[in-house]
């Protein structure tokens, strides 16, 4: 998107919001190009979002441990008088 210097000072908000959302800004003088505005860090879309939980997912998936189930774990919790202690 190519934007006047003069215009962009009326739209600087929207000029802003579509930089952070990935659109490179091209601010112009006399019909001259002169500045870049482009995100900082590129958007992530809904995949990126996901990957490291997924990754973390996928590592664990081969090393489940069986343990107590939780009727066991329960009355590990209990002293023979069947109250918490």
């Amino acid at each position: 998107m190519q934007v006047s210097i003069t215009d962009a000072r009326d739209q600087f908000t929207d000029i802003v919001r579509r930089a952070e959302a990935g659109e490179e800004i091209i601010l112009t003088r006399r019909g001259h190009a002169v500045v870049r505005i482009a995100p900082v860090k590129a958007p992530v879309d809904g995949h990126g979002r996901h990957a490291p939980l997924d990754e973390v997912r996928a590592s664990a998936a081969g090393r489940e441990t069986s343990g107590p189930d939780a009727a066991r774990s329960q009355t590990c919790l209990h002293g023979e008088d069947d109250l918490p202690g």
